[in-house]
């Protein structure tokens, strides 16, 4: 074929040692493990624990661990794509620093920010750079330090968001594999429902807004939920529909792991059986930017080649949207 389509050709992930259980939680708000697994899927997560370090380290791991796995020389790299919604600082973009630690010398970065939906946005980016025919090897990383914006007296948020980090390497295929179709929305009426007050340009920082805990995530859990659920099944039965996919025809969910309810409520909207759906959400809770890779790289073995992959993603703004992928190797 001379068409070009874009390929997921390598993966790598990185969490960090520190687990945060249930039952640990349950020491530090008004919780208990049964509770939290009835409703969010989660029996623990993964914090970066060590001082002075932010989602740029989380993602550099991440993107040596496919860098060392794929063999391949970083000089190689055209562009880095960063998503994330932690960067290390303001202004400096995260991505242009973790592109220059890990050698892509020749690469161009930048950050990309759509809340848990980031590394599906970035997916779409990265293969239309591929598709254009100008750039060979597009890195995107997914990496949230989500810790570092989290309440742990807030019940409502800390029993949720996880660290972690996830990379994919995109390179043209000419045998029709990779990226397939997508369809991707967003809508400014939850703003409100999902966000962080204070640290933008609308209430800068201040000794007041630090003292009020405005620095922290707010999530009114119930509406975010509901939205959640009707624009993740939509999406994903409306890539299905597009593409003359039935039930049988898809071999995987890829869906964010944001609660275990959303994930079933979405393969239940596609037909799909459970076998068919891959959940890590119990292990590593809902890292944001890195829910998708870390589900790819935790069940690479799984993935043969040609398989039919849909990802679905949800998140703050609000943002949300499926992807239609042809995986195109099979794990050596």
């Amino acid at each position: 074929m001379n068409t070009i389509t874009a390929a997921i050709t390598a993966v790598g992930a990185y969490v960090p040692e520190f687990v945060l259980s249930n039952q640990v939680l349950e020491s530090m708000v008004d919780t208990n493990d049964e509770w939290i697994t009835t409703r969010t899927g989660i029996k623990e997560r993964r914090l970066l624990k060590e001082k002075g370090k932010g989602t740029s380290f989380m993602a550099i791991k991440a993107a040596q661990d496919l860098i060392s796995k794929a063999n391949i020389n970083p000089a190689d790299i055209d562009m880095v794509i960063m998503a994330t919604t932690t960067p290390d600082m303001p202004v400096a973009s995260t991505g242009v620093y973790v592109a220059t630690q890990i050698g892509a010398v020749n690469a161009f970065s930048y950050d990309l920010q759509a809340a848990c939906s980031s590394f599906l946005y970035g997916m779409s980016t990265a293969a239309a750079y591929i598709q254009s025919g100008r750039y060979k090897k597009v890195l995107l990383i997914g990496a949230d330090k989500m810790s570092s914006i989290i309440d742990y007296t807030d019940r409502a948020t800390c029993i949720i968001f996880g660290d972690g980090a996830g990379a994919v390497l995109f390179e043209p295929n000419h045998e029709g594999l990779g990226l397939q179709d997508e369809f991707l929305r967003s809508d400014g009426i939850g703003r409100e429902y999902l966000k962080i007050d204070a640290g933008g340009s609308i209430l800068p920082p201040s000794a007041e807004t630090v003292a009020n805990g405005q620095h922290f995530v707010f999530q009114d859990g119930k509406t975010v939920f509901k939205y959640a659920v009707s624009g993740m099944a939509d999406v994903s039965e409306k890539i299905m529909e597009r593409n003359n996919l039935t039930k049988d025809d898809v071999n995987w969910l890829i869906a964010h792991q944001a609660n275990k309810r959303i994930i079933d409520a979405t393969a239940n909207r596609m037909g799909l059986d459970e076998e068919k759906v891959l959940v890590n959400i119990q292990r590593y809770g809902n890292t944001t930017s890195a829910t998708l890779p870390l589900l790819l790289s935790d069940f690479e073995d799984k993935l043969k080649k040609g398989d039919n992959l849909i990802f679905a993603a949800f998140g703050g703004g609000f943002t949300w949207g499926s992807i239609y992928l042809k995986w195109a190797y099979n794990k050596q």
